[in-house]
């Protein structure tokens, strides 16, 4: 038994000296500023307990297996500690150790279990600050003894699964009276992101800032850069300085100082600097508490940061979780994936929808009899085709064009994939020219393979008619089965079973069906280059017109029954007015005293039901769940606006290409069409097989908050799909909703944000400030678009119109004017016949809501930047289709013909 301090072995501080003591003495031997300290190892209080006879109190309360139980012998340990004269040799130890500082000293609990590597036990033992003179230690040594039984730290230990252990050490450290104080993580403890640090700090003794009675000054710092991201200013009336009988007293501040932050620039540089360095010496994650008084920084103590979130949240959502050589980009770009997930997007969306690509890209380079070592080589970056900012969904644009690479006709079929992703800049030659989806060791066995490939390749080809067929009869076969099922009545483990049968057997086959985009993008590329060749003057509308999968398409259908709802509808005036001046959500029940029409309805929702705004999402509820989204859509199809579809594709043909040249054309024109179709119907297929998994994440979810998991079952939608699968494959956690929670701040902040529609990383690591430069910024207000102002983009569907913009976020209230939209989805379809023309901001003419607007006879244009920000609603607007532009017209600004 002996005082202890930076003096002894670091083997004796890791047995004896408590959690406390080994983060002090670990950062003075880093070269840390600590102030001066001593430590009372877990022996003392052994010999404590084995003199005076409380032994076996301690090993009742370590050893109990019933909570109540071990709650009332601590509560008896806690008295007799308090009330046990010491032995005389402890008394000098303790007053040894003492006199070894000196002075105002600040005496601490040291547990053994505390500041680990997997449980902090942060604020469950006792601290005394300003302590004076040696009975004054005598007393507060004793009181963290006691603190070690409480009941919070025996909740905290029967919560966590941790031992009750009977060892505490006790540190005395010498006490700084700070002009400020506070802590400093060195990673995010709310985002999760291991890129930034976090500095608290207040006025005097951190004592205010711990305990919540001061409000700090909170600093978001780019690890990487030192670049301030975030800073919020507390307000201050007064600070804790060292005196009064809690070791504090409270001090108004001066009125001069209340509006200034606790620290300068300078300070909080030196402060970043030696966090950075001080995680690299703890190779860890810490949170570290400081003080800063007239004689510069010290670091008071350092713990590893152990909440779950800073060991998992930012790996799995920042960027696409890729290894990346330093050095090497990676080009993100939103593209039309925001056509299926836009905007915001849910954790449980994201990382399902990248586990699915993943598999399924896996699958078509199989089906194309790729060797196994080179399909080995893919599974480098089919995983990651997909990345994750700020809660948006991105392509990882690069590993798009390797996936291109796998079949035959690469040259062109980048050309295609770009016009197919609506990407607004092509990437340059000498770049794409690179990226292969694998590499061979020698020529000899690449060419063979290529050979193979290309053969595979063409067979699919020719025999994509029957693939498809096959598919979809498998396909409704395991729908059929999996929709009749009544969710309601099962379990969470019974849906997750479901889920996985499901998830393996349709991504199993959907695989070798990717093939079918390949020769889309083949055959697309040949009709470019033919049309070229036989109709040099033909006009930019005309090849995305003359390739339209044909007005009987499947996932038009939505459209036509929601027209013949509004037919309906308007022929009823009484029925009408309810539709047009009842709330979405009311409308339904309010249909109970008209039961022929809600019986069209619940055949509408019973077909359909799996549809909704962002279908992919599944977050968002379908039909079934909430029928009212089907009212939003139905009251901007009600003025009536008859479908059609525009005929000028056919009328240039026939004034401009005859005989053998028109035979060849249409036979071409006949398989890109009939491959259009194939597409359209295995995205309808896709919209279904989302659906039915919705019905099963929300049997989960319920299930998730029945068990305590997640606070509700909405929550389930910010795990992601690994952490979904852990809750039933493994034991599970036992409580996530702290991880959900600080997913839930981050996406709140993400709101805020603007997502730039292209931007590039460098590495693996990159951080606020990186993408901050390149458009992730607060959302500010651009200037409206004046009169006469041209927006260029492509032409989609031939057509001139004028009329009202109508900007919305979802197919609301369109009742005729003109749909502005950032983005659609395949939702968007049922509001297409009340629309008189439509501007996507992102997208393609490729985009399956831009396919149905040319089968409707909807005049389109796409790829309009910046539209969303520059049109308001209510402005007048010229929409040329033809040519693709949108002009701003003056008030009163009409032309005949629109």
């Amino acid at each position: 038994m002996q005082v202890l301090g930076p003096w002894t072995d670091i083997a004796t501080i890791a047995a004896v000296g408590g959690g406390k003591a080994r983060g002090l003495y670990r950062l003075g031997q880093s070269g840390f500023r600590v102030p001066d300290w001593t430590v009372l190892g877990t022996d003392v209080f052994a010999r404590f307990t084995a003199e005076t006879d409380l032994l076996r109190e301690v090993t009742e309360v370590t050893t109990s297996a019933v909570l109540d139980e071990t709650l009332l012998a601590a509560a008896a340990l806690r008295d007799e500690i308090l009330a046990t004269p010491l032995p005389p040799e402890v008394r000098e130890l303790i007053a040894d150790a003492y006199a070894r500082l000196g002075g105002s000293v600040a005496v601490r609990s040291s547990v053994v279990a505390e500041d680990g590597p997997e449980h902090s036990y942060a604020g469950q033992f006792d601290s005394f600050l300003n302590v004076n003179g040696v009975d004054a230690v005598l007393d507060r040594v004793r009181d963290c003894w006691a603190s070690a039984f409480s009941e919070r730290s025996l909740r905290y230990a029967f919560t966590h699964g941790q031992p009750r252990t009977g060892a505490v050490a006790v540190v005395l450290q010498r006490l700084i009276a700070p002009r400020a104080s506070g802590v400093l993580f060195t990673a995010n403890p709310i985002s999760g992101a291991r890129d930034e640090l976090v500095v608290s700090a207040v006025y005097g003794l951190g004592e205010g800032l711990v305990s919540g009675a001061l409000d700090a000054d909170s600093v978001v710092v780019d690890k990487s850069s030192g670049a301030v991201l975030e800073t919020v200013v507390g307000d201050k009336d007064r600070s804790y300085v060292p005196g009064g009988d809690q070791g504090y007293t409270i001090s108004e501040i001066d009125a001069s100082h209340r509006e200034l932050p606790a620290l300068t620039d300078a300070e909080i540089a030196e402060i970043v600097e030696l966090g950075r360095k001080l995680e690299a010496e703890f190779d860890a994650p810490q949170d570290v508490e400081w003080a800063i008084d007239e004689d510069g920084l010290w670091f008071l103590q350092s713990r590893p940061i152990t909440t779950t979130l800073g060991a998992r949240s930012d790996a799995v959502l920042r960027g696409a979780g890729e290894v990346v050589p330093d050095g090497e980009q990676r080009i993100w770009d939103n593209s039309n994936i925001i056509e299926s997930f836009n905007g915001l997007t849910s954790p449980l969306t994201y990382t399902t929808a990248a586990d699915i690509y993943g598999r399924v890209y896996h699958g078509y380079a199989k089906s194309l009899r790729v060797p196994a070592a080179q399909l080995r080589q893919t599974e480098r970056w089919t995983p990651v085709l997909l990345g994750y900012f700020h809660g948006r969904v991105y392509y990882n644009l690069l590993h798009w064009y390797r996936m291109v690479g796998i079949a035959p006709g690469y040259p062109l079929n980048r050309k295609v994939l770009e016009a197919a992703l609506g990407v607004d800049e092509p990437l340059p030659d000498d770049i794409a020219k690179t990226l292969r989806p694998f590499t061979f060791d020698n020529p000899l066995r690449r060419l063979r393979s290529r050979a193979v490939t290309t053969v595979t390749y063409l067979r699919r080809l020719f025999g994509i008619d029957a693939i498809v067929e096959q598919f979809m009869t498998d396909f409704y076969r395991v729908y059929d089965e999996y929709d009749a099922i009544d969710y309601t009545a099962l379990s969470g483990p019974e849906a997750y079973a479901a889920y996985r049968r499901v998830d393996r057997d349709l991504v199993d086959r959907w695989g070798p069906l990717m093939v079918l985009d390949a020769i889309l993008l083949t055959c697309t590329g040949s009709m470019f280059l033919l049309t070229k060749l036989l109709l040099p003057k033909a006009p930019e509308w005309f090849l995305y017109a003359v390739i339209g999968p044909g007005a009987d398409v499947e996932s038009a259908e939505p459209a036509r029954a929601m027209k013949a709802l509004a037919d309906a509808v308007r022929a009823d005036p009484e029925l009408t007015a309810l539709v047009n001046s009842t709330a979405p959500e009311r409308v339904y029940p309010a249909l109970a005293d008209r039961p022929d029409f809600r019986d069209r309805v619940d055949a509408y929702i019973d077909r359909y039901g799996y549809r909704s705004l962002d279908e992919l999402k599944l977050e968002t509820p379908d039909l079934r769940e909430d029928p009212a989204s089907l009212f939003v859509m139905l009251r901007s199809a009600l003025p009536d606006a008859p479908l059609g579809h525009r005929d000028e594709a056919e009328q240039y043909l026939d004034a401009h290409l005859r005989g053998l040249r028109r035979r060849v054309y249409e036979r071409l024109r006949g398989k890109v069409s009939r491959c259009a179709a194939h597409r359209e119907r295995l995205r309808f297929c896709r919209t279904r097989a989302f659906g039915m998994v919705k019905r099963m994440i929300r049997v989960m979810g319920r299930d998730l908050a029945e068990r305590g998991v997640i606070d509700e079952f909405s929550d389930v939608f910010y795990l992601t799909v690994q952490e979904l699968r852990a809750c039933y494959d493994d034991a599970g956690p036992a409580d996530l909703r702290e991880l959900v929670g600080a997913r839930k701040a981050q996406r709140a902040k993400d709101a805020g944000l603007v997502a730039p529609a292209r931007f590039v990383t460098t590495g693996s690591t990159f951080g606020r400030a990186e993408l901050a430069a390149q458009g992730w910024v607060p959302i500010t207000d651009t200037p409206a678009a004046e009169a006469g102002t041209v927006l260029a983009g492509t032409p989609s569907a031939a057509g001139l119109v004028e009329g009202g913009a109508v900007v919305v976020d979802e197919p609301r209230d369109v009742a005729g004017g003109i749909l502005v939209a950032y983005r659609t989805d395949p939702g968007w379809v049922a509001a297409l016949p009340s629309a008189s023309a439509l501007v996507i901001e992102r997208g393609s003419p490729l985009t399956h809501v831009a396919i149905v607007a040319r089968e409707l006879g909807v005049p389109t244009v796409v790829q309009v930047k910046d539209v969303t920000k520059r049109v308001r609603t209510g402005m007048r607007i010229r929409v040329d289709g033809t040519n693709g532009t949108v002009t701003v017209l003056a008030e009163g600004d009409d032309r005949d013909g629109a």
